[in-house]
């Protein structure tokens, strides 16, 4: 089933001048709909990892799958550039992976005439889709070569700045039952990520129809649904999308109690909580509201749509300590308590 979500708008734009936003965001529900289905011929289940993907790359934010092997980590990210229509490169982190074998280098060449002159060759993240495979298996060296990437979309080489394609996202997979040889990623790159998403084993009957469909000869062909112009008008939609000064609170009060130095931060947070989030948390968690509302054809972002995604924004901005281990007490464990106990808002509700 193929689409044309680039009549979204006919100059390339998303405005309530060209179009009734209510239609745009109804056929943005649509679109998105048609996307899943399309993943969903060969990515059996998975729905929340599925969505929580979908809502970074509308958004500009960058992910981070961690799962043990076989769980058709690659298989997801590869299968969803083909449905977007967009570049796809794979890189697989090595311990003797350079940062240049990442950004791209300078090369000398030589005319027919003996002139030398230097040639920038680009390297892999010059692509829409960025896979960092097992990014955990590189050196810190290599793993700070993709910072300036993520953060400011583009690369430096010597002492020249290159833009990288628009858009650009980084979806990395790390493995997180090996941590002998690994480098764990620093805190300053772990913050990068949108979402720190945990891809979990399949159900029986989920994993019954992964055996039944990947053992036959015949593959599964997806069609494109939305060209590089669709996504970005679709990122400008978004980003449109209203948030109410109650939701603005909501999230702040959310972020600060995980901080274990904050007044407002209960006296477990004080106790099991080493550092908590940071502002780029309360940023994400409403970007990432307002990806939920969109999809959902929602003109505005709900308590709910935080609370859906506040796991995986917060899940690698949190650090708790012994103290937490010693009590069972997991980093999701902590992040649920604070969402059962933090004051959702009354929004007043306007009456003629």
């Amino acid at each position: 089933m193929k689409s044309n979500p680039d009549n979204l708008s006919k100059d390339g734009t998303l405005t309530a001048k060209t179009r009734n936003l209510g239609d745009i965001l109804k056929e943005f529900r649509q679109h998105r709909h048609i996307m899943q289905q399309e993943l969903q011929k060969v990515i059996i289940g998975q729905d929340e990892v599925i969505e929580q993907i979908f809502a970074a790359i509308f958004t500009r934010g960058h992910c981070l799958l961690e799962g043990v092997p076989g769980l058709a980590k690659t298989l997801m990210v590869s299968t969803l550039a083909q449905i977007v229509d967009l570049k796809f490169k794979r890189i697989q982190f090595t311990p003797d992976l350079m940062p240049s074998d990442i950004t791209g280098t300078n090369v000398l060449d030589e005319d027919e005439h003996g002139r030398r002159s230097f040639r920038f060759v680009e390297g892999p993240v010059f692509t829409n889709i960025l896979l960092a495979d097992e990014i955990n298996r590189t050196p810190p060296k290599t793993q700070a070569a993709l910072l300036q990437a993520m953060q400011e979309h583009e690369v430096t080489v010597g002492q020249t700045t290159y833009d990288l394609p628009d858009p650009f996202f980084t979806i990395a997979t790390q493995n997180p039952i090996e941590q002998e040889g690994t480098y764990p990623l620093p805190e300053a790159q772990l913050d990068r990520f949108m979402f720190n998403i945990k891809v979990e084993y399949p159900s029986a009957e989920e994993e019954q129809r992964i055996l039944a469909s990947t053992t036959r000869h015949e593959k599964p062909e997806v069609n494109k649904i939305l060209s590089v112009r669709a996504i970005l008008n679709l990122q400008k939609l978004v980003s449109s999308v209203a948030v109410s000064e109650y939701i603005i609170q909501y999230v702040a009060a959310l972020v600060r109690a995980t901080r274990p130095k904050d007044e407002s931060a209960p006296d477990y947070v004080r106790e099991m909580v080493d550092w908590g989030a940071g502002p780029r948390a309360g940023q994400f968690l409403i970007h990432g509201g307002k990806a939920l509302a969109a999809m959902d054809g929602r003109f505005t972002v709900a308590i709910e749509d935080v609370q859906k995604i506040a796991i995986p924004v917060l899940r690698h901005r949190v650090s708790t300590n012994f103290q937490a281990q010693a009590e069972g007490m997991t980093t999701e464990d902590l992040i649920n308590r604070l969402l059962k106990e933090i004051p959702t808002p009354e929004i007043p509700k306007y009456t003629e």
